[in-house]
């Protein structure tokens, strides 16, 4: 049963992939709606099993998705979230990895079963807004993609009785954003990373990320926020991922150099409602009823 008191408090959802993926893409955007009293919830559809791990940093945890779902909950702890709802799928790994085979990997799923899981947690949660990765998932990941699909799904469908029947009663969130950059931003990535000994077109754990060609794909910008007041908070919870390289060198300093250029700001294209042209929001929930 939903507290009808509840109803009154803004509420976001926020739907991606891995643990980390909170911290280090818009992690100052979540800190700051829950430092302005928003209800921010999450759910991570894997547990980040193939991310590469230090095993030295394995020592006291009994697998890569344990150390990593430790992490999460101190990152949501720094964020301020809500809650975490993990669906527990598998990483699938990058392109053509032999993990993209497990039967449990979120790749091998039907997308209407993700879909079904997403359905499920907009009705119980109730969200107004829903937030998850822009249409390539960033840059590509498999599982990045997958989640957002279903996502996109789950936003357009949950409001409808007649599909996905469960537990909870239809409900349609009103505003669906994807979390993305000015290819500008990735551009002057590209420009920079040789300066940190890196090949922006050989980049990632097993190089097969391309950074110069994902700079060629661009999304609008409807909304972009400004989470200055709690730029510690981004920080500590991108810290807390240390498996990953939080707060280290490698990606992460190119990342803190684009921070300091760039100020602290996260960018949006708004996927619905259809914006208007060149429009550009400040506050996610512009023109949302908090009494829906």
């Amino acid at each position: 049963m939903v507290d009808p008191n509840k109803r009154l408090r803004p509420r976001i959802l926020v739907v991606l992939a891995h643990p980390d993926d909170e911290s280090f893409g818009m992690g100052g955007t979540l800190a700051f709606y829950a430092w302005c009293g928003v209800e921010v919830h999450l759910i991570c559809a894997t547990g980040g099993e193939e991310g590469e791990m230090d095993p030295q940093l394995l020592e006291g945890y009994g697998s890569i998705a344990e150390r990593r779902a430790a992490e999460l909950r101190g990152a949501a702890q720094a964020l301020g979230l809500t809650s975490v709802t993990m669906l527990g799928y598998r990483d699938s790994g990058m392109p053509g990895a032999e993990a993209n085979r497990h039967p449990q990997a979120l790749v091998a799923q039907p997308g209407e079963v993700v879909a079904a899981r997403v359905v499920a947690e907009i009705r119980r949660l109730r969200p107004h807004v829903v937030i998850t990765f822009d249409p390539i998932g960033g840059y590509r990941h498999p599982d990045h993609i997958a989640i957002q699909q279903a996502t996109v799904t789950a936003f357009h469908t949950a409001g409808d009785p007649s599909l996905f029947p469960g537990e909870y009663p239809a409900y349609g969130p009103q505003k669906l954003y994807f979390h993305t950059f000015g290819r500008g931003l990735l551009k002057l990535a590209v420009w920079l990373m040789p300066l940190f000994g890196r090949d922006p077109r050989r980049f990632g754990t097993n190089g097969d990320i391309d950074l110069a060609a994902l700079a060629e794909v661009a999304f609008p910008i409807h909304a972009e926020i400004d989470f200055l007041p709690v730029t510690k908070a981004r920080d500590e919870a991108a810290a807390c991922h240390v498996s990953q390289g939080g707060g280290s060198g490698g990606l992460r300093g190119v990342l803190g150099v684009l921070g300091q250029i760039l100020g602290s700001r996260d960018t949006f294209m708004r996927a619905y409602p259809e914006p208007a042209p060149k429009q550009r929001e400040r506050d996610l929930f512009a023109g949302v009823n908090i009494d829906g």
